[in-house]
Protein backbone atom coordinates (compact mmCIF):
# COMPACT_ATOMS: atom_id res chain seq x y z
CA UNK A 1 0.00 0.00 0.00
CA UNK A 2 1.50 3.72 -1.40
CA UNK A 3 -0.07 6.80 -1.91
CA UNK A 4 1.28 9.64 -4.20
CA UNK A 5 0.46 13.27 -4.45
CA UNK A 6 -0.40 14.71 -8.00
CA UNK A 7 0.57 18.35 -8.39
CA UNK A 8 1.10 21.19 -10.76
CA UNK A 9 3.44 24.47 -10.85
CA UNK A 10 -0.05 26.83 -11.13
CA UNK A 11 -3.62 25.86 -11.37
CA UNK A 12 -5.24 24.93 -15.16
CA UNK A 13 -2.04 22.83 -15.67
CA UNK A 14 -4.65 20.00 -16.34
CA UNK A 15 -3.66 18.13 -12.99
CA UNK A 16 -7.22 17.12 -12.18
CA UNK A 17 -7.41 15.75 -15.44
CA UNK A 18 -4.95 13.55 -15.33
CA UNK A 19 -5.75 12.61 -11.84
CA UNK A 20 -9.60 11.25 -12.79
CA UNK A 21 -7.77 9.70 -15.81
CA UNK A 22 -4.93 8.32 -13.88
CA UNK A 23 -7.51 6.75 -11.04
CA UNK A 24 -9.52 5.19 -13.29
CA UNK A 25 -6.89 3.41 -15.64
CA UNK A 26 -5.24 1.97 -12.33
CA UNK A 27 -8.76 1.01 -11.35
CA UNK A 28 -8.72 -0.76 -14.92
CA UNK A 29 -5.87 -2.64 -13.89
CA UNK A 30 -7.37 -4.35 -10.88
CA UNK A 31 -6.21 -1.65 -7.94
CA UNK A 32 -8.10 -0.32 -5.27
CA UNK A 33 -7.58 3.61 -5.51
CA UNK A 34 -8.42 5.51 -2.76
CA UNK A 35 -8.90 9.29 -3.59
CA UNK A 36 -8.23 12.51 -1.93
CA UNK A 37 -8.53 16.64 -2.81
CA UNK A 38 -6.70 19.47 -1.15
CA UNK A 39 -8.70 21.94 0.08
CA UNK A 40 -12.66 23.45 0.12
CA UNK A 41 -13.73 21.45 -3.12
CA UNK A 42 -16.66 19.56 -4.03
CA UNK A 43 -16.05 19.42 -7.92
CA UNK A 44 -13.24 17.53 -7.84
CA UNK A 45 -14.14 14.81 -5.53
CA UNK A 46 -17.07 14.11 -7.34
CA UNK A 47 -14.94 13.40 -10.70
CA UNK A 48 -12.63 11.56 -8.39
CA UNK A 49 -15.26 9.16 -6.79
CA UNK A 50 -16.63 8.26 -9.94
CA UNK A 51 -13.56 7.07 -11.18
CA UNK A 52 -12.26 5.28 -8.46
CA UNK A 53 -15.41 3.68 -7.67
CA UNK A 54 -15.49 5.21 -4.04
CA UNK A 55 -15.65 8.17 -2.00
CA UNK A 56 -12.96 10.88 -2.13
CA UNK A 57 -11.95 13.14 0.49
CA UNK A 58 -10.84 16.30 1.64
CA UNK A 59 -7.54 17.43 3.40
CA UNK A 60 -8.24 21.12 4.55
CA UNK A 61 -5.36 22.88 6.66
CA UNK A 62 -7.78 25.77 7.08
CA UNK A 63 -10.71 23.86 8.31
CA UNK A 64 -8.71 20.57 9.96
CA UNK A 65 -6.43 20.21 12.30
CA UNK A 66 -2.96 18.06 11.17
CA UNK A 67 -4.24 15.19 13.36
CA UNK A 68 -7.85 15.39 11.60
CA UNK A 69 -5.83 15.14 8.21
CA UNK A 70 -3.90 12.30 9.50
CA UNK A 71 -6.95 10.49 10.93
CA UNK A 72 -9.14 10.94 7.65
CA UNK A 73 -6.07 9.89 5.75
CA UNK A 74 -5.18 6.62 7.97
CA UNK A 75 -9.33 5.73 7.86
CA UNK A 76 -9.92 5.71 4.60
CA UNK A 77 -6.30 3.92 3.61
CA UNK A 78 -7.01 0.92 5.51
CA UNK A 79 -8.25 -1.34 2.68
CA UNK A 80 -6.86 1.05 -0.60
CA UNK A 81 -3.81 -0.76 -2.92
CA UNK A 82 -2.86 2.93 -3.65
CA UNK A 83 -3.99 6.53 -2.45
CA UNK A 84 -3.91 9.43 -5.23
CA UNK A 85 -3.96 13.22 -3.56
CA UNK A 86 -4.60 15.94 -6.18
CA UNK A 87 -3.71 18.86 -4.53
CA UNK A 88 -4.81 22.40 -5.27
CA UNK A 89 -3.41 25.38 -7.76
CA UNK A 90 0.34 25.36 -7.11
CA UNK A 91 2.43 22.95 -5.10
CA UNK A 92 4.01 25.45 -3.55
CA UNK A 93 0.81 27.96 -3.45
CA UNK A 94 -1.46 28.51 -0.31
CA UNK A 95 -2.59 31.28 1.89
CA UNK A 96 0.47 31.28 4.45
CA UNK A 97 3.62 32.88 2.51
CA UNK A 98 5.54 30.45 4.26
CA UNK A 99 4.04 27.44 3.24
CA UNK A 100 2.71 25.71 6.16
CA UNK A 101 -0.89 25.52 3.88
CA UNK A 102 0.40 24.67 0.63
CA UNK A 103 0.53 21.35 -1.11
CA UNK A 104 4.15 20.73 -0.56
CA UNK A 105 3.27 21.00 3.26
CA UNK A 106 0.48 18.60 2.60
CA UNK A 107 2.69 15.97 0.67
CA UNK A 108 5.67 16.47 3.42
CA UNK A 109 3.26 15.81 6.01
CA UNK A 110 1.95 12.37 4.55
CA UNK A 111 5.28 11.77 2.73
CA UNK A 112 4.02 11.23 -0.17
CA UNK A 113 6.52 11.59 -3.70
CA UNK A 114 5.13 14.32 -5.92
CA UNK A 115 4.06 13.81 -9.72
CA UNK A 116 4.17 17.07 -11.13
CA UNK A 117 1.89 18.11 -14.31
CA UNK A 118 3.43 20.54 -16.15
CA UNK A 119 1.30 22.45 -18.78
CA UNK A 120 3.74 22.71 -22.11
CA UNK A 121 2.40 25.03 -23.71
CA UNK A 122 4.33 27.40 -25.67
CA UNK A 123 7.47 26.00 -23.59
CA UNK A 124 10.39 23.79 -24.94
CA UNK A 125 13.89 24.66 -23.05
CA UNK A 126 12.32 26.91 -20.95
CA UNK A 127 10.72 23.66 -18.54
CA UNK A 128 14.35 23.30 -17.56
CA UNK A 129 14.90 26.13 -15.14
CA UNK A 130 11.49 25.69 -13.97
CA UNK A 131 11.53 22.14 -12.91
CA UNK A 132 15.13 23.15 -11.26
CA UNK A 133 13.78 25.56 -9.46
CA UNK A 134 10.93 23.64 -8.15
CA UNK A 135 13.54 21.02 -7.60
CA UNK A 136 15.44 23.47 -5.50
CA UNK A 137 12.67 25.28 -3.45
CA UNK A 138 12.11 22.90 -0.93
CA UNK A 139 14.43 19.87 -0.45
CA UNK A 140 12.14 18.46 1.51
CA UNK A 141 9.73 17.84 -0.90
CA UNK A 142 9.74 14.62 -2.96
CA UNK A 143 9.76 15.40 -6.73
CA UNK A 144 9.58 11.97 -8.03
CA UNK A 145 8.82 12.99 -11.75
CA UNK A 146 7.11 15.07 -14.25
CA UNK A 147 3.93 14.02 -16.61
CA UNK A 148 4.44 16.34 -19.69
CA UNK A 149 1.06 17.59 -20.42
CA UNK A 150 -1.20 19.11 -23.85
CA UNK A 151 2.34 18.42 -25.89
CA UNK A 152 2.23 19.57 -29.21
CA UNK A 153 3.68 16.99 -31.04
CA UNK A 154 6.34 14.37 -31.55
CA UNK A 155 8.84 17.05 -32.17
CA UNK A 156 7.72 19.30 -28.88
CA UNK A 157 7.73 16.39 -26.84
CA UNK A 158 11.68 15.71 -28.16
CA UNK A 159 12.52 19.38 -27.30
CA UNK A 160 10.92 18.92 -23.73
CA UNK A 161 12.66 15.61 -22.82
CA UNK A 162 15.90 16.13 -24.02
CA UNK A 163 15.74 19.68 -22.28
CA UNK A 164 15.03 17.92 -18.75
CA UNK A 165 17.46 15.26 -19.62
CA UNK A 166 20.53 17.66 -20.07
CA UNK A 167 19.96 20.05 -16.83
CA UNK A 168 18.15 17.67 -14.80
CA UNK A 169 17.72 14.56 -13.18
CA UNK A 170 13.89 14.90 -13.45
CA UNK A 171 12.17 11.61 -14.12
CA UNK A 172 9.70 11.94 -17.24
CA UNK A 173 6.60 9.89 -16.26
CA UNK A 174 5.13 10.50 -19.38
CA UNK A 175 3.55 12.91 -21.86
CA UNK A 176 -0.31 13.64 -22.78
CA UNK A 177 -0.79 15.60 -26.11
CA UNK A 178 -2.93 18.46 -26.41
CA UNK A 179 -6.62 17.32 -27.02
CA UNK A 180 -10.02 19.18 -26.48
CA UNK A 181 -11.69 16.07 -26.12
CA UNK A 182 -9.81 15.49 -23.23
CA UNK A 183 -10.72 18.52 -21.14
CA UNK A 184 -13.62 18.56 -18.97
CA UNK A 185 -16.11 21.44 -19.36
CA UNK A 186 -15.92 24.39 -17.64
CA UNK A 187 -18.40 27.33 -16.74
CA UNK A 188 -18.43 30.26 -14.25
CA UNK A 189 -17.57 27.94 -11.15
CA UNK A 190 -14.88 25.24 -12.29
CA UNK A 191 -15.61 22.26 -13.93
CA UNK A 192 -19.09 20.76 -14.63
CA UNK A 193 -19.84 18.77 -12.07
CA UNK A 194 -19.94 14.92 -12.77
CA UNK A 195 -23.13 14.11 -10.66
CA UNK A 196 -25.19 16.49 -14.09
CA UNK A 197 -22.68 15.08 -16.68
CA UNK A 198 -23.80 11.14 -15.46
CA UNK A 199 -27.34 11.30 -16.44
CA UNK A 200 -26.11 11.28 -20.03
CA UNK A 201 -23.40 8.99 -20.07
CA UNK A 202 -21.00 12.38 -20.46
CA UNK A 203 -19.09 11.62 -17.09
CA UNK A 204 -18.29 7.83 -17.74
CA UNK A 205 -17.16 8.86 -21.39
CA UNK A 206 -15.17 11.55 -20.30
CA UNK A 207 -13.60 9.30 -17.41
CA UNK A 208 -13.00 6.43 -20.05
CA UNK A 209 -11.31 8.46 -22.71
CA UNK A 210 -9.19 10.45 -19.71
CA UNK A 211 -8.18 7.04 -18.82
CA UNK A 212 -7.09 5.65 -22.22
CA UNK A 213 -4.54 8.75 -22.81
CA UNK A 214 -3.00 7.93 -19.82
CA UNK A 215 -2.48 4.40 -20.01
CA UNK A 216 -1.00 5.01 -23.29
CA UNK A 217 1.21 8.72 -22.30
CA UNK A 218 2.02 7.59 -18.44
CA UNK A 219 4.08 4.68 -17.59
CA UNK A 220 2.04 3.47 -15.20
CA UNK A 221 4.30 0.58 -13.78
CA UNK A 222 6.32 3.32 -12.85
CA UNK A 223 3.57 4.87 -11.04
CA UNK A 224 2.98 2.09 -9.26
CA UNK A 225 6.52 1.95 -7.85
CA UNK A 226 6.58 5.64 -6.61
CA UNK A 227 4.04 4.85 -4.85
CA UNK A 228 5.30 2.07 -2.83
CA UNK A 229 8.58 4.91 -2.25
CA UNK A 230 5.96 6.52 -0.04
CA UNK A 231 7.63 6.75 3.62
CA UNK A 232 5.45 6.30 6.52
CA UNK A 233 3.70 9.87 7.93
CA UNK A 234 5.24 10.68 10.66
CA UNK A 235 2.66 9.80 13.86
CA UNK A 236 0.18 8.08 11.21
CA UNK A 237 -0.42 5.19 13.65
CA UNK A 238 -1.42 7.56 16.36
CA UNK A 239 -4.42 8.03 14.56
CA UNK A 240 -7.65 5.82 13.60
CA UNK A 241 -6.07 3.55 10.98
CA UNK A 242 -9.39 1.60 10.24
CA UNK A 243 -12.57 1.82 9.42
CA UNK A 244 -14.84 4.08 10.89
CA UNK A 245 -17.76 1.88 12.88
CA UNK A 246 -20.53 3.05 11.65
CA UNK A 247 -23.92 2.38 14.10
CA UNK A 248 -25.82 -0.82 13.05
CA UNK A 249 -29.12 0.48 12.96
CA UNK A 250 -30.75 3.95 12.33
CA UNK A 251 -31.97 5.77 15.63
CA UNK A 252 -35.47 6.47 13.87
CA UNK A 253 -34.48 9.99 13.30
CA UNK A 254 -34.84 11.00 9.55
CA UNK A 255 -33.68 14.07 7.14
CA UNK A 256 -34.60 14.67 3.48
CA UNK A 257 -31.63 15.31 1.22
CA UNK A 258 -31.15 16.68 -2.03
CA UNK A 259 -29.41 14.84 -4.54
CA UNK A 260 -29.44 15.61 -7.96
CA UNK A 261 -27.99 16.87 -10.70
CA UNK A 262 -28.84 20.72 -8.81
CA UNK A 263 -27.43 19.33 -5.23
CA UNK A 264 -24.76 17.21 -5.25
CA UNK A 265 -22.16 19.59 -3.01
CA UNK A 266 -21.59 17.63 0.04
CA UNK A 267 -18.67 16.60 1.94
CA UNK A 268 -18.40 12.69 2.05
CA UNK A 269 -17.50 12.18 6.25
CA UNK A 270 -20.04 15.14 6.94
CA UNK A 271 -22.71 12.48 5.22
CA UNK A 272 -21.20 10.00 7.42
CA UNK A 273 -21.34 11.90 10.55
CA UNK A 274 -25.07 11.87 9.85
CA UNK A 275 -24.75 7.85 10.16
CA UNK A 276 -22.79 8.01 12.92
CA UNK A 277 -25.25 10.35 14.84
CA UNK A 278 -28.05 7.55 14.11
CA UNK A 279 -29.65 9.28 11.21
CA UNK A 280 -31.07 7.55 7.77
CA UNK A 281 -30.49 10.75 5.60
CA UNK A 282 -33.32 10.07 2.69
CA UNK A 283 -32.62 11.38 -0.68
CA UNK A 284 -34.93 13.26 -2.96
CA UNK A 285 -35.06 15.06 -6.60
CA UNK A 286 -35.93 18.21 -6.92
CA UNK A 287 -36.16 17.81 -10.30
CA UNK A 288 -38.81 14.71 -10.40
CA UNK A 289 -40.02 13.97 -6.80
CA UNK A 290 -42.97 15.85 -5.92
CA UNK A 291 -43.48 15.99 -2.48
CA UNK A 292 -40.61 15.65 0.17
CA UNK A 293 -39.96 12.34 1.64
CA UNK A 294 -41.57 11.60 4.74
CA UNK A 295 -38.60 13.26 7.37
CA UNK A 296 -37.89 14.92 10.73
CA UNK A 297 -35.04 17.66 9.15
CA UNK A 298 -34.36 18.98 5.76
CA UNK A 299 -30.86 19.31 3.85
CA UNK A 300 -30.07 20.88 0.96
CA UNK A 301 -26.65 21.34 0.13
CA UNK A 302 -24.68 23.27 -2.82
CA UNK A 303 -24.92 23.06 -6.33
CA UNK A 304 -25.56 24.94 -9.79
CA UNK A 305 -29.55 25.57 -9.19
CA UNK A 306 -29.30 28.74 -11.73
CA UNK A 307 -28.39 26.14 -14.36
CA UNK A 308 -31.30 24.34 -14.02
CA UNK A 309 -33.96 26.58 -13.39
CA UNK A 310 -36.94 25.57 -15.71
CA UNK A 311 -36.87 22.33 -14.04
CA UNK A 312 -36.55 23.47 -11.01
CA UNK A 313 -39.36 26.13 -11.26
CA UNK A 314 -41.69 23.36 -13.22
CA UNK A 315 -41.42 20.99 -10.35
CA UNK A 316 -44.69 23.33 -7.97
CA UNK A 317 -45.53 20.53 -6.24
CA UNK A 318 -42.16 20.30 -4.48
CA UNK A 319 -41.52 23.86 -4.41
CA UNK A 320 -45.09 24.39 -2.31
CA UNK A 321 -44.38 21.42 -0.09
CA UNK A 322 -40.96 22.49 0.51
CA UNK A 323 -42.71 25.62 1.55
CA UNK A 324 -45.06 24.70 3.77
CA UNK A 325 -43.48 22.28 5.90
CA UNK A 326 -40.76 25.07 6.53
CA UNK A 327 -43.60 27.33 7.03
CA UNK A 328 -44.92 24.73 9.62
CA UNK A 329 -41.76 24.92 11.57
CA UNK A 330 -39.67 21.34 9.91
CA UNK A 331 -36.02 22.00 11.11
CA UNK A 332 -34.16 22.88 8.05
CA UNK A 333 -30.54 23.99 6.89
CA UNK A 334 -29.60 25.17 3.52
CA UNK A 335 -26.16 26.27 1.48
CA UNK A 336 -25.41 28.37 -0.78
CA UNK A 337 -27.43 26.30 -3.76
CA UNK A 338 -29.78 25.32 -0.95
CA UNK A 339 -30.34 28.89 0.18
CA UNK A 340 -30.62 30.19 -3.39
CA UNK A 341 -33.41 27.62 -4.42
CA UNK A 342 -35.24 28.59 -1.25
CA UNK A 343 -35.25 32.45 -2.10
CA UNK A 344 -38.46 33.89 -3.87
CA UNK A 345 -36.92 33.66 -7.65
CA UNK A 346 -33.45 33.14 -9.15
CA UNK A 347 -32.21 35.28 -11.51
CA UNK A 348 -29.54 34.40 -14.18
CA UNK A 349 -28.54 35.43 -18.09
CA UNK A 350 -31.80 37.24 -18.29
CA UNK A 351 -33.63 34.19 -17.25
CA UNK A 352 -35.83 34.53 -13.63
CA UNK A 353 -37.92 31.94 -12.01
CA UNK A 354 -39.74 31.60 -8.81
CA UNK A 355 -38.18 29.16 -6.72
CA UNK A 356 -39.81 27.98 -3.36
CA UNK A 357 -39.97 31.30 -1.48
CA UNK A 358 -39.61 30.97 2.52
CA UNK A 359 -36.37 33.18 2.25
CA UNK A 360 -38.06 36.64 1.90
CA UNK A 361 -35.03 37.98 -0.61
CA UNK A 362 -34.59 37.47 -4.93
CA UNK A 363 -31.23 35.97 -5.98
CA UNK A 364 -29.35 37.49 -9.02
CA UNK A 365 -26.13 35.51 -9.98
CA UNK A 366 -23.88 37.60 -11.83
CA UNK A 367 -20.83 37.62 -13.65
CA UNK A 368 -18.26 38.02 -10.87
CA UNK A 369 -17.79 35.93 -8.07
CA UNK A 370 -19.51 37.82 -5.16
CA UNK A 371 -17.74 36.08 -1.86
CA UNK A 372 -14.62 33.30 -2.92
CA UNK A 373 -12.37 31.29 -0.65
CA UNK A 374 -11.79 31.08 2.91
CA UNK A 375 -14.12 32.94 5.15
CA UNK A 376 -14.14 32.90 8.95
CA UNK A 377 -17.76 33.60 11.25
CA UNK A 378 -18.55 33.65 14.31
CA UNK A 379 -21.46 33.05 16.00
CA UNK A 380 -24.15 35.61 17.43
CA UNK A 381 -25.39 33.59 19.93
CA UNK A 382 -29.28 33.64 17.68
CA UNK A 383 -28.54 30.19 16.59
CA UNK A 384 -30.99 28.03 17.67
CA UNK A 385 -28.90 24.95 17.21
CA UNK A 386 -27.64 23.39 20.87
CA UNK A 387 -23.69 23.84 21.72
CA UNK A 388 -21.99 20.42 22.47
CA UNK A 389 -20.60 20.08 25.61
CA UNK A 390 -17.09 19.11 24.04
CA UNK A 391 -17.16 21.40 21.46
CA UNK A 392 -13.69 23.52 21.19
CA UNK A 393 -13.91 27.09 22.01
CA UNK A 394 -12.18 29.24 19.22
CA UNK A 395 -11.52 32.95 20.08
CA UNK A 396 -10.85 34.27 16.43
CA UNK A 397 -13.67 31.87 15.06
CA UNK A 398 -14.32 28.97 12.32
CA UNK A 399 -12.99 28.72 9.08
CA UNK A 400 -15.20 28.14 6.94
CA UNK A 401 -15.59 28.77 3.07
CA UNK A 402 -17.77 30.02 0.34
CA UNK A 403 -18.05 30.44 -3.68
CA UNK A 404 -20.24 32.37 -4.99
CA UNK A 405 -21.53 34.33 -7.79
CA UNK A 406 -24.97 34.74 -6.27
CA UNK A 407 -26.20 37.87 -3.96
CA UNK A 408 -29.26 38.34 -2.17
CA UNK A 409 -31.52 41.38 -3.14
CA UNK A 410 -35.01 42.95 -1.86
CA UNK A 411 -34.22 41.28 1.64
CA UNK A 412 -37.30 41.92 3.79
CA UNK A 413 -36.19 42.26 7.26
CA UNK A 414 -35.62 43.23 10.05
CA UNK A 415 -33.80 39.58 9.54
CA UNK A 416 -31.95 37.61 12.59
CA UNK A 417 -28.40 35.72 11.32
CA UNK A 418 -26.39 32.75 13.03
CA UNK A 419 -23.08 34.12 11.76
CA UNK A 420 -21.20 37.27 11.94
CA UNK A 421 -18.57 37.09 9.14
CA UNK A 422 -14.59 38.13 10.51
CA UNK A 423 -13.46 37.36 6.68
CA UNK A 424 -15.51 37.14 3.41
CA UNK A 425 -18.69 38.10 2.48
CA UNK A 426 -21.77 35.74 3.42
CA UNK A 427 -24.76 37.30 2.47
CA UNK A 428 -24.23 41.16 2.97
CA UNK A 429 -20.65 41.39 3.69
CA UNK A 430 -21.32 41.26 7.93
CA UNK A 431 -23.83 38.34 8.36
CA UNK A 432 -24.48 34.84 7.34
CA UNK A 433 -26.67 32.01 8.54
CA UNK A 434 -29.82 33.41 7.78
CA UNK A 435 -32.80 32.40 10.36
CA UNK A 436 -36.01 32.32 9.51
CA UNK A 437 -38.27 29.29 11.88
CA UNK A 438 -36.74 26.41 12.40
CA UNK A 439 -34.54 26.85 8.87
CA UNK A 440 -30.82 28.44 8.93
CA UNK A 441 -29.68 29.08 5.88
CA UNK A 442 -26.79 30.76 4.35
CA UNK A 443 -23.56 31.04 1.73
CA UNK A 444 -20.92 29.87 3.91
CA UNK A 445 -20.15 25.67 2.98
CA UNK A 446 -19.40 23.99 6.73
CA UNK A 447 -17.16 21.28 7.41
CA UNK A 448 -18.12 18.99 10.60
CA UNK A 449 -14.83 18.83 12.41
CA UNK A 450 -14.14 19.00 16.09
CA UNK A 451 -14.14 22.53 16.43
CA UNK A 452 -17.36 22.75 13.87
CA UNK A 453 -19.19 20.17 14.74
CA UNK A 454 -22.22 21.23 12.46
CA UNK A 455 -23.78 17.96 12.22
CA UNK A 456 -24.13 17.19 15.42
CA UNK A 457 -25.75 20.07 16.35
CA UNK A 458 -28.33 19.94 14.07
CA UNK A 459 -28.99 16.39 14.52
CA UNK A 460 -29.53 17.22 17.90
CA UNK A 461 -31.67 20.44 16.95
CA UNK A 462 -34.02 17.69 14.35
CA UNK A 463 -34.12 15.79 17.43
CA UNK A 464 -35.19 17.59 20.06
CA UNK A 465 -38.09 19.39 17.56
CA UNK A 466 -39.74 16.25 16.51
CA UNK A 467 -39.75 14.43 20.03
CA UNK A 468 -42.46 17.85 21.15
Amino acid sequence: MGHLYIAAAHKSSGKTSVSIGMTAALVQRGLIVQTFKKGPDYIDPLWLSRAAGRPCYNLDFFTQTPEEIMTTFARNMHDADLGLIEGNKGLFDGVDVEGTDSNAALATMLSGPVVLVIDTGGMTRGIAPLIRGYLDFDPNVNIAGVVLNKVGGSRHETKLRAALERYTDTAVLGAIGRDQALEIPERHLGLVPANEARGSGTADAMISRLADAISTGVDLERIIEISKTTGQPAGLTEFTPGPQQLPPTHSGLRIAIARDAAFGFYYQDDLEAFERAGVELIAFNTFNDRRLPEADGLFIGGGFPECHLEALSANQGLLKDIQRALAGGMPAYAECGGLMYLSRSIEWRGERREMVGIVPADVMVGHRPQGRGYMVVEETGKCPWPRLSDTRGNASGTGVHEFHYARLENLEGPCDFAHRVLRGTGIDGKHDGLLIGNLLAGFAHHRNTKANPWVERFVAFVRDKSAK
